[in-house]
């Protein structure tokens, strides 16, 4: 079974393509789960998400499309909620909204008497250089950490995202992100292997070979994403995702549906 569980939707405002083109696609490659997983509206960053007047249509439009296509793809409905440790600034109206999954992301850390940084905004690369290396890779994963502790998500976007720039740490990551897994683990969550990495500087899935051999030491669960935000990232170095799975010793992913998960053969 071919699996893509993170796929974005003009509403972010930094995608292309229609939802409908993203499921032709989809079929084209043999997808059999696909899911649309939009970045979640709330009340900050305004330029890289949907506003929450457009979420009933985003839902809407998934389950025409679901409707449509139920015969050749089976389409989930989520979203990619950012995990922000001010709790203000993550919706109700999103974290109880009627989905399949819910994706959780670090893409923000706290920035002292300074408000937040987007450390993987190209932007605010020249941060990486003003403070010590294994800080802010210890600071991410104390980020990931408090957001399985929050027991408000499903999947773990990205795992590793701080390493997007090449920025790596000098501490064994293994040991940096280790209790930030064990807390994954108790949550129950998933994580997924996501090739969007492929597209970035650091040339590689998130997360790493090194802490998906972790994961898979402690017994979390995987699913796949391609984190498209374009056509022609659907489906995106499928097989040398799965090959690296298998490798490290999985042999099946989790779909969900109503939050619930199933594991499948891939």
């Amino acid at each position: 079974m071919r699996v893509d569980l993170h796929n974005h939707t003009t509403l972010c405002n930094h995608a292309t393509g229609t939802m409908q083109e993203y499921i032709q696609r989809a079929i084209e490659l043999n997808i059999d789960v696909f899911g649309f997983s939009d970045h979640a509206p709330m009340p900050y960053d305004p330029k890289y998400r949907m506003d929450i007047s457009q979420k009933n249509a985003y839902e809407q439009n998934i389950e025409i499309l679901k409707q449509k296509y139920k015969d050749k793809i089976e389409i989930l409905k989520a979203y990619e909620v950012d995990f922000m440790q001010n709790n203000s600034l993550m919706l109700d109206e999103v974290l109880k909204s009627n989905v399949d999954y819910l994706i959780g992301s670090v893409h923000f850390l706290q920035e002292n008497g300074s408000g937040l940084w987007g450390f993987d905004n190209p932007e605010f690369i020249g941060k990486y250089k003003e403070k010590n290396i294994d800080y802010i890779w210890s600071e991410y994963f104390a980020a990931i950490k408090e957001m399985a502790k929050s027991k408000l998500f499903d999947i773990v976007g990205h795992l590793d995202l701080i390493k997007v720039f090449k920025y790596l740490p000098d501490k064994d990551i293994k040991s940096i992100a280790l209790d930030a897994l064990k807390e994954i683990k108790k949550a129950n969550m998933v994580i997924e292997i996501n090739s969007a990495g492929f597209r970035k500087p650091i040339n590689e899935p998130y997360p790493s070979k090194e802490l998906l051999e972790l994961a898979f030491e402690l017994d979390i669960p995987i699913t796949f994403s391609s984190d498209a935000h374009k056509i022609e990232q659907i489906g995106f170095m499928y097989e040398s995702v799965t090959a690296i799975a298998r490798e490290i010793g999985y042999n099946n992913c989790v779909i969900f549906r109503n939050r619930d998960k199933k594991l499948v053969n891939f």
